[in-house]
């Protein structure tokens, strides 16, 4: 099962990024950018629990897991609400930041220790028993602050577009309200453990978070609003994933 959900959330993801990057190619966009980055790191994080899932867990393939997921991924999904909120000159100062943490916390996640041995068939390992302070501080730091930016990002613009009555608003507010709720399903890993499991949960929440998130952005860009509005595109803020949510993070990956 989790094998299955996780190569469905990497297809989920790799189709997301390709409409996202699409958008970004004909506008050159910044936020377009940064989602597609996001995603693709999300689809590769995916495919390595799919892999390890299918296989067997190794110390490189949790690293890989580790650092695209619950490292990275949040904080640039982040940076294109920052484009959105802050505009493009905040938020090419972000990224400019974000591309030496991206930087360093891969050097880190390279030569840092593993504490322990990984068992090959012992479900998906948990950070805070193979890594020390430092990775997993990087993984607290960037999925805790990320999470706040872009799920704050997505309920201020749902709420901003259910105010207004001009065409086209109650499609972004609608889009904007399932990407929120893709937020609280990605962040629910956690809460289903005990239901069906813990890699289960993850899984489940994994594949149904992206897919949740991806109908909100198709909602929000499927209807266009008049000139004197932005656009879908630019009014559409993505939320984190499970793989660097603040909650699931601490729960499965980068417990600290």
């Amino acid at each position: 099962m989790v094998t299955g959900l996780a190569f469905l959330a990497t297809a989920i993801a790799t189709v997301f990024a390709q409409a996202t990057g699409v958008r970004y190619a004909r506008t050159k966009a910044p936020h377009q950018g940064a989602w597609t980055f996001a995603l693709a790191l999300f689809a590769l994080a995916s495919a390595a629990l799919a892999t390890a899932s299918a296989t067997e867990w190794d110390n490189g393939t949790f690293r890989v897991f580790y650092l695209l997921g619950a490292v990275l991924n949040v904080p640039w999904l982040a940076l294109g609400t920052v484009y959105l909120l802050a505009g493009r000159r905040v938020g090419s100062r972000a990224r400019t930041g974000l591309i030496f943490f991206s930087g360093f916390a891969t050097g880190v996640m390279l030569i840092c220790p593993i504490h322990g041995t990984i068992a090959p068939y012992g479900g998906i390992p948990i950070g805070k028993d193979l890594f020390g302070p430092l990775p997993r501080a990087l993984a607290g730091i960037g999925s805790g602050v990320g999470a706040i930016v872009v799920f704050v990002g997505a309920v201020v613009s749902a709420v901003r577009f259910a105010r207004k009555h001009t065409p086209g608003s109650g499609a972004l507010a609608g889009g904007n309200g399932l990407i929120a709720l893709g937020t609280l399903v990605l962040s629910s890993g956690g809460l289903l453990q005990g239901i069906v499991g813990q890699d289960e949960a993850f899984a489940l929440s994994l594949a149904t978070g992206i897919a949740v998130i991806y109908a909100g952005f198709v909602v929000a860009s499927g209807r266009r609003v008049p000139a004197a509005d932005d656009d879908s595109a630019r009014r559409t803020t993505l939320p984190p994933n499970v793989l660097g949510s603040a909650s699931t993070t601490s729960t499965r990956v980068g417990s600290l």
